[in-house]
């Protein structure tokens, strides 16, 4: 019985990690028909296509499903989707950025403000808790891409701002409006492509918690996170290393 039970809860794994794969997948394919729609549907002459291409590609996202996203722009489709900002608290006063692409703002709006009042959080105005964020662009890097004082000098000449370097690899920040001209002279000097591009919210003021909290911070961040129509979730909460490896091991 007791294989059989490992069995189980394997597929069951299985089962949770291909949905999870699914709605990446679903997300990303969104934002690359957005972007499509958004100017040209060739990536060269279309600078956030580009950067939402190079994400899928770094999902391992099949071609078919880029190539179908890419299509779909210039389809008969009449869905049109529209970027919104949600701005909240969650437990422990920590603050959280919620991005979504939706069709319907009533629809997201709802869900979203569902998911916060259920993880003891609130929904508050656009602006609420921006200020404690930089806009910023965001270029990842595995560990092996260089030493990290290397790393920092290569961002440094092709105009970044900062390097976070540590165990698991090496992310680069920027101004968001100089996203694709950095990561495109960052990725000719190192001659590799960056695993991920993108634009994001860095904590300027970031909030301890404990770990009771922080368990229901990262239920309420997985509860966004499934909804169809968000794309990112950002927050300030501060936790260490060895309580977070514990709340993620399973």
């Amino acid at each position: 019985m007791a294989g059989h039970s490992q069995f189980k809860n394997i597929m069951h794994r299985k089962g949770r990690q291909d949905a999870a794969k699914a709605r990446v997948f679903a997300k990303l394919a969104r934002e690359i028909t957005v972007a499509a729609r958004s100017g040209t549907p060739d990536p060269a002459m279309n600078s956030r296509l580009r950067l939402a291409i190079q994400n899928a590609r770094a999902e391992n996202m099949p071609k078919d499903n880029i190539e179908r996203a890419i299509r779909k722009a210039a389809g008969t489709d009449t869905d049109t989707f529209e970027a919104v900002r949600y701005e909240g608290y969650g437990p422990g006063g920590i603050a959280v950025i919620v991005e979504a692409l939706t069709d319907n703002r009533n629809r997201t709006g709802g869900a979203v403000r569902a998911v916060f009042t259920k993880y003891n959080g609130n929904l508050g105005s656009t602006g609420s808790v921006a200020h404690m964020f930089a806009h910023v662009g965001e270029i990842s890097y595995p560990a092996d891409a260089g030493s990290a004082d290397a790393m920092l000098e290569a961002a440094i000449e092709a105009g970044a701002d900062d390097v976070h370097s540590d165990a698991d690899g090496h992310v680069v920040f920027c101004p968001f409006e100089h996203l694709g001209s950095v990561s495109g002279a960052l990725e000719a000097r190192l001659k590799l492509a960056p695993s991920t591009v993108k634009v994001a919210w860095k904590p300027t003021l970031t909030t301890p918690v404990d770990e009771a909290k922080a368990a229901t911070i990262l239920k309420l961040i997985a509860a966004l996170d499934e909804d169809d129509d968000v794309q990112s979730v950002f927050s300030n909460f501060e936790v260490d290393a060895a309580t977070l490896a514990r709340l993620t091991a399973a």
